[in-house]
């Protein structure tokens, strides 16, 4: 770690307040909340908080905003009274202390509020008292109940009768040898139990068939299991001698043109506010906020125990309230600086998450390199990127999170998806699952994530063009048959900005402000490549694809609207579905050359792989925006040539090794 200009310890920078309209909440400003809505009668003894965030500002108050400006600081609650199963969202200024007109939701219309961490361990207490799930268990040979671990899974809704409006989880279980061991290794397999959280009580048992509870053990983090580390490895060392080239001031980071504001929200996670950069005397907004909005795991199953499984890890358990501490020189390498995280727990009252945001520079390899056959000039210059990164841990799964911005004006995400995959029993012949040790299968699955990106390319004004690569014909226009060109689509409505991306054509999307004109006379832009890979695979009538329709497109355009956050809608947990983008596209309106957000789906399919077995290797995916015709020439052309040298020893049988 280091210190920054300020003096102030990296891991100091805990919702500081700068007066800012998006300024983080502070551990104050929580217990405030918390303390307005009991003096409004919004709270009590079974009175939970599922969610409390910063409400912010719409972009126009925020763009307006001048130091020393009067700020009304408003927050987001969504309250659940777990006797009753009523659910409230409310919103209240902190500044006026007022509560505005509180919403009730109707749960089979609307969707339940998230899950909340407490409600994992009522699930264990709940399904453990029933007499069906203990005999299901016996009739497996489980009968230490101690050791069963009972994983808290969200239900979806697929119109079963009697569930409609009920506040429910299904759940799975697995069996631990003894405390300390693994339990993603014995699933135990052909039963689940469907759990109404407000009545306390499993509703429905499904026991379909016995299966052998696979009995190796998958103890990563055990030398006996592993062997001994090896040996080899010799140390890597990030030094910087001078000091990392960001600074920090409270939630402002600076960095080599570029600048932004940290942001860290229960469900999204990790924001990046004003984004931008300067180019010589002007500062160029880039993004005026970017977060992962959702995301949804859907499983390939569909027998009677799994068809159900799909998991919305933002919208249903909140990836934000998932977040890690951050280990230096595991989680992140050299010169760190660190940003706490405070959020709200159940009781609304603040919980402090330290070194949850990790901030440094990376080398990146080569930026920019030439050696001229003519005039012996042999130039090379380094490239280097900022991270910005978090990771969340959702049950088996761990995400990072990781921005970066590089000298050369792209901006990029990658998500590090790691962890433990999620089990079942293997059947010989299965068309779902791999087998990734004796007995035991891995089932097949997808990771889609859906970034909210809110752009401002130099200005509010923007355009997106679908640029595709095209070869032409032969003819006499192209006798050889060697033309190719490019061919661009202006998307015109919302109802034109529904678009797949499409690797055979190259396709990128262009976003470009027509009121500002590049050297050449062309709107300056801003290119989004994405990776091109499948979108949401379930059918088009299944309920995951009504819940999660964001996932059926690499790309939506919208008319920026302060009330439209989310891509899967309010209230995802059991929403019957067709919320979110659906309903925000179903206006047309016009997005050419008008203040517009992008949401863009990308992710993986996963078939398992018996090397990702017991622990994960960190599998990758994201995109890129790169400038395209946004500055006048190469932005780069300054970067100085590198001047440090470090040596290794010199070997037994050569000389030393420079780099």
């Amino acid at each position: 770690m280091t210190l920054l200009a300020d003096d102030r310890p990296a891991g100091s920078g805990a919702g500081d307040t700068d007066g800012h309209p998006l300024a983080r909440l502070t551990a104050d400003e929580i217990r405030a909340a918390r303390a307005l809505l009991d003096r409004h009668g919004l709270l009590g003894p079974t009175v939970r908080f599922a969610l409390l965030a910063l409400e912010e500002p719409a972009k126009d108050v925020v763009l307006a905003y001048a130091p020393g400006d009067p700020v009304d600081r408003r927050v987001r609650a969504v309250l659940l009274d777990v006797a009753t199963g009523v659910a409230r969202t409310v919103l209240a200024s902190l500044t006026a202390g007022t509560v505005d007109p509180v919403r009730e939701h109707h749960a089979a219309r609307d969707g339940q509020p998230p899950i909340m961490l407490e409600e994992f361990v009522a699930v264990d207490e709940i399904v453990k008292a029933d007499p069906g799930w203990r005999a299901a268990m016996a009739r497996r040979g489980v009968t230490d109940f101690d050791l069963v671990r009972s994983c808290p899974l969200s239900a979806g809704d697929f119109d079963l009768p009697g569930e409609r409006g009920r506040r429910l989880l299904r759940v799975l279980s697995f069996l631990a040898h003894r405390p300390e061991d693994h339990c993603w290794a014995h699933p135990i397999d052909g039963v689940v139990a469907y759990v109404d959280l407000i009545e306390r009580r499993v509703t429905e048992l499904i026991d379909h068939e016995l299966l052998p509870v696979p009995v190796e053990e998958g103890n990563f983090d055990d030398p006996a299991y592993t062997g001994p580390a090896r040996t080899s490895l010799k140390p890597i060392e990030i030094t910087q001698p001078e000091g990392p080239s960001f600074s920090v001031d409270g939630d402002v980071v600076r960095w080599e043109n570029w600048s932004f504001r940290v942001g860290f929200d229960p469900r999204e996670g990790l924001v990046l506010h004003q984004l931008g950069i300067t180019d010589g005397d002007r500062e160029r907004p880039v993004l005026h906020r970017a977060s992962v909005a959702e995301m949804v795991v859907p499983y390939a199953d569909p027998g009677p125990v799994r068809f159900w499984q799909n998991y919305f890890d933002a919208g249903e358990y909140l990836l934000g309230q998932q977040v890690n501490s951050l280990v230096l020189g595991c989680d992140c390498l050299g010169e760190i600086y660190y940003f706490d995280v405070v959020l709200a727990d159940g009781a609304g009252e603040p919980r402090e998450v330290p070194n949850a945001i990790c901030l440094h520079e990376e080398d990146h390899g080569v930026l920019w390199k030439h050696s001229d056959l003519f005039t012996d000039s042999a130039e090379t210059r380094r490239q280097r990127r900022l991270v910005i990164s978090y990771f969340a841990t959702v049950g088996n799964y761990d995400y990072g999170f990781y921005w970066y911005l590089y000298l050369d004006g792209t901006v990029q995400l990658e998500v590090k998806a790691t962890g433990v995959l999620f089990t079942s029993a293997y059947q010989d012949g299965s068309a779902y699952a791999t087998e990734v040790a004796p007995g035991l299968g891995a089932p097949y699955h997808q990771h889609l994530f859906s970034a909210r990106l809110d752009m401002t390319v130099d200005g509010v004004r923007n355009a997106v063009d679908e640029v595709d690569v095209r070869a032409l014909p032969v003819g006499p226009d192209n006798p050889y048959g060697n033309a190719f060109t490019r061919v661009a689509t202006r998307l015109s409505t919302e109802s034109d900005g529904a678009r797949n991306a499409d690797a055979s054509v190259g396709r990128t999307w262009r976003i470009s402000n027509p009121e500002r004109l590049g050297r050449l006379g062309r709107p300056v832009g801003y290119q989004l490549r994405p990776e091109g890979q499948t979108v949401l695979l379930a059918a088009p009538t299944s309920s995951v694809a009504r819940r999660a329709a964001f996932a059926t497109r690499s790309l939506w355009v919208t008319r920026y609207d302060p009330e439209q956050r989310y891509p899967a809608g309010e209230l995802v947990n059991q929403h019957p579905g067709h919320a979110g983008l659906p309903e925000y596209v179903a206006a047309g309106r016009p997005i050419d050359g008008e203040d517009i957000v992008l949401w863009h789906t990308f992710g993986t399919t996963h078939f398992p792989r018996t090397e990702e077995w017991p622990v994960m290797p960190v599998d990758r995916c994201g995109f890129t925006l790169r400038p395209d015709g946004f500055f006048d020439r190469n932005p780069t052309l300054d970067v100085p040539a590198s001047t440090s040298t470090h040596c290794a020893a010199p070997a037994a049988d050569g000389p030393a090794a420079c780099h």
